[in-house]
């Protein structure tokens, strides 16, 4: 340890927060949190304790280290997942026994909204706030969160009477319609709007209730907001999600040095990422996702369903960055500050044409899978690549045709940042993909039986699970959901097995 690193660390405040330890040439290599950040930080440091192989070696590389506060271990919690996600420091990964991230899911348009954790979101039209890379920690947050906000956790089918969290006042009781819906998605909407980092707007819109309830004399209803109100208080969270920053975002390695790369005066604070998918040039589809100051902004993210018909992912791209780049959607979704296309060449050239027939003036860029290339056209993609920073970052440059093709090191946090936009536009566009699929495979069996239309169908899905489900059946169990004439009918024409 540097004669400097220990004069600053003990500076330490005795806060809850999140720290971040360097190596010497300020990569950022493992982020972690803390009830104490005195206590925690040092400990690193302190030659008695025994540590694991892995561990001491992270110790050696140790240069420097930097902190942010916040108010408490819950907050440390949330802010420690998005820095991991941003950064993806490889002491992280090396140091991470559970190798699977967890999602918070929330069904909020279901008729029976519950909040559940998953390993793999789906387009399933369920709020989806992740990952996280510790789900014991992240299923405490929301046991603190829900004597702030009960919510339900009954998926499925629904148990008949009031569950015992209810009693304990953790549940809304919507089994037994003890709460009115509008109640429990108005509760559910403060608990959302919370997980987004916008606490004191939550605090703001209780306050206003409870004032509201008092002059109308419900005491009730002013004292149950009064509870929510101080309970909300003594939690003392201001937790971070989608766009919201602890820090400035001129510090983000990420976003800076590809400002720098490819020639910018800001940093791209928003930037979107488009992916191709299909299966054999059946159910093509298009994904537009958002990152919001290096972060995913899912409430703007966007897919196309693609009407050129076959296996041609030139032409899907210049299909979706025409419709994106339509005056209607340009004015209801504004302009990205940097396009980034998942794909090499021949999908950049056809965004670029797409682009220039549409009239825009936009950056674009693109992430080859192979080798992690970043793929800029040297006469279109709107950038000045500097090969001063190209030399500074150890970057491989080749040219090919009338592209540049700039391999950075793996580890560089530019790569992490593309790759991790890149990565979630492919994600996204095999979720609606998948589900497109699965509609059409269950389409082509049920919906060519007699009587069998799309309310039918829905009840059968709903009822069994899935068209497999359906197939397995008894004949008495499928006319229990639609009759004896429709059961007979299905029978006759559906392949059992």
């Amino acid at each position: 340890m540097t004669k400097d690193l220990e004069d600053k660390l003990k500076t330490l405040p005795n806060q809850a927060g999140v720290y971040f330890h360097k190596d010497k040439t300020g990569q950022i290599i493992y982020v972690g949190k803390a009830a104490i950040l005195k206590n925690r930080v040092r400990q690193y440091f302190q030659k008695s304790r025994r540590r694991d192989p892995k561990t001491d070696a992270l110790v050696a590389e140790i240069f420097d280290t930097d902190w942010i506060t916040v108010d408490s271990e819950l907050d440390a919690l949330f802010v420690e997942a998005e820095m991991v996600r941003r950064y993806m420091p490889r002491y992280n990964i090396l140091l991470r026994d559970d190798k699977s991230s967890m999602y918070v899911r929330i069904n909020y348009d279901d008729p029976h909204p519950a909040i559940s954790f998953t390993r793999r979101p789906l387009d399933d039209k369920a709020t989806y706030f992740g990952p996280f890379f510790n789900g014991g920690e992240v299923k405490r947050a929301l046991r603190y969160l829900r004597r702030v906000f009960p919510y339900s956790t009954h998926t499925g089918v629904l148990p008949k009477r009031a569950c015992l969290q209810y009693h304990l006042g953790l549940c809304p009781g919507i089994e037994e319609d003890k709460t009115p819906l509008s109640d429990y998605r108005a509760n559910l909407r403060k608990l959302m709007q919370y997980l987004r980092g916008e606490s004191d707007k939550v605090l703001q819109k209780i306050e206003s209730d409870m004032q509201k309830a008092a002059k109308k004399q419900d005491f009730e209803k002013a004292a149950e907001c009064r509870n929510q109100y101080y309970a909300l208080k003594a939690l003392s969270k201001q937790i971070v999600f989608s766009d919201k920053e602890f820090l400035d975002i001129s510090k983000d390695r990420g976003l800076q040095g590809l400002a720098d790369l490819l020639g910018q005066q800001k940093v791209p604070r928003r930037i979107e990422g488009y992916d191709i998918s299909h299966m054999q040039g059946t159910d093509n589809v298009a994904s537009m996702v958002v990152f919001t100051n290096g972060m995913p902004d899912k409430a703007n993210y966007r897919k196309f369903k693609m009407r050129i018909p076959g296996n041609n992912d030139f032409a899907h791209m210049h299909e979706a960055i025409t419709r994106r780049l339509s005056e209607k959607n340009i004015k209801a979704w504004g302009l990205p500050d940097l396009f980034l296309i998942d794909g090499g060449k021949g999908q950049v050239a056809a965004a670029i044409r797409a682009r220039d027939e549409m009239g825009i003036n936009r950056p674009m860029v693109g992430l080859a899978k192979r080798e992690e290339e970043i793929v800029v056209h040297l006469e279109k993609s709107q950038v000045q690549v500097s090969k001063i920073e190209l030399q500074k970052m150890n970057a491989i440059v080749s040219e090919s045709d009338d592209f540049l093709l700039i391999l950075l090191p793996k580890n560089s946090d530019i790569v992490k940042l593309l790759q991790r936009v890149r990565d979630e536009s492919h994600r996204f566009a095999v979720s609606y993909h998948s589900v497109l699929k699965g509609k059409r495979q269950v389409a082509s069996l049920l919906d060519d039986i007699p009587g069998v239309g799309p309310v039918t169908r829905k009840r059968l899905i709903k009822s069994f699970g899935s068209l497999r489900g359906v197939q397995q059946a008894t004949k008495a169990e499928i006319a229990a959901v639609v009759g004896e004439a429709r059961a007979a009918q299905i029978l006759a024409n559906l392949p059992r097995k």
